[in-house]
């Protein structure tokens, strides 16, 4: 039996586009022994992987052109179980999903989830990686506080919006974001409850942050540039924390990334960590215990961004890598 997968047409050395990716029909695997067989019912489209496509993510080679899936995770059923921890129907996430109908896995790279009043999407969205990466950043990295003051950009992002909510929820006293463009910045105050929302496309935007935080702020969340980094640490209180989470704005530059000064970290006495949410993939369950009720009464959601199929895939994958889509980006099958 066949299936559809998404492959690179070709190797790319730049940001790449739908015009690199192919949808192909090859054979549908076989369920490997204790593994299972899983019959995909959404992939997320992440930006890492656009990184991950020109061999330029933490050391991991890009997949070979018109052989291998395209990286993602996945959410989906149990179509066959040579495990003894897996049966036929069970619901289960998976990191190493991959842009296909069907995977083949060791049960080890399976995770079974919990459907109840939940959709999919809240899966690879609020109880997904860019939820335990928000949580991850919030409550061990930047120790929200009571009363913090918060700012994050790529706020209308799935990683941005849920670390949002989730810095309410461990008792920041206000959250702010910074985000491009009106309706971005609807979503992010409407939807994700921020407190206020900057749009970086205005013109005197960095003023506004001035206006918007008059008393500074405690915590920062950085997802774009060391750029909009240096401006939040301007901002900061003393002994406040800033989380370096990404740099989706400088990935695909080819020139030198703006530094940030030492003495600026020395004045305000602030701690910058580095954040890669691999390190929290073992306390997924941890994280899932304290964010589905969250997700289930409403108080953390993701908006999502999504396509019914692989043939609008590439598209919605390139709008992505611009940053041109609006909420949380996936392909439901």
């Amino acid at each position: 039996m066949m299936m559809q997968q998404g492959v690179l047409a070709h190797a790319v050395d730049r940001r790449p586009a739908a015009s690199d990716i192919a949808i192909i029909e090859t054979p549908r695997p076989v369920c490997p022994e204790d593994g299972v067989l899983i019959r995909l019912a959404a992939i997320s489209l992440d930006p890492y992987v656009a990184m991950r496509l020109r061999g330029r993510h933490m050391g991991e080679p890009a997949p070979r052109p018109m052989l291998d899936a395209i990286p993602g995770h996945g959410v989906g059923q149990v179509a066959q179980s040579r495990s003894a921890h897996f049966r036929e129907g069970d619901w289960v996430h998976t990191t190493e999903a991959g842009w296909r109908d069907f995977a083949a896995l060791p049960d080890s790279a399976v995770r079974k989830i919990d459907m109840t009043g939940l959709d999919p999407a809240d899966h690879l969205g609020a109880l997904g990686m860019p939820g335990l990466t928000a949580w991850a950043a919030m409550r061990h990295r930047a120790d929200i506080r009571a009363g913090d003051i918060v700012l994050i950009d790529a706020a209308a992002g799935a990683v941005g919006g849920a670390a949002g909510q989730i810095a309410r929820a461990l008792g920041a006293a206000y959250v702010a974001g910074i985000a491009g463009g009106a309706q971005k910045c609807a979503l992010v105050q409407e939807t994700y409850r921020f407190d206020a929302c900057i749009d970086y496309r205005s013109e005197g935007w960095q003023e506004a942050l001035q206006t918007t935080l008059p008393d500074g702020l405690d915590v920062h969340l950085e997802n774009v540039s060391t750029a909009i980094l240096q401006l939040a640490l301007s901002r900061m209180r003393p002994y406040g924390r800033a989380v370096l989470c990404g740099l989706a704005g400088e990935y695909h530059a080819d020139g030198p990334r703006h530094g940030i000064p030492p003495g600026l970290l020395i004045a305000k006495r602030a701690s910058l960590m580095g954040l890669v949410v691999y390190d929290y993939y073992d306390r997924w369950a941890e994280f899932t215990q304290f964010a589905a009720p969250l997700v289930r009464a409403g108080m953390l959601k993701i908006a999502e961004d999504s396509v019914a199929g692989w043939v609008d895939a590439p598209a919605l994958f390139e709008r992505m890598v611009e940053g041109r889509h609006v909420g949380k980006a996936m392909v439901r099958l």
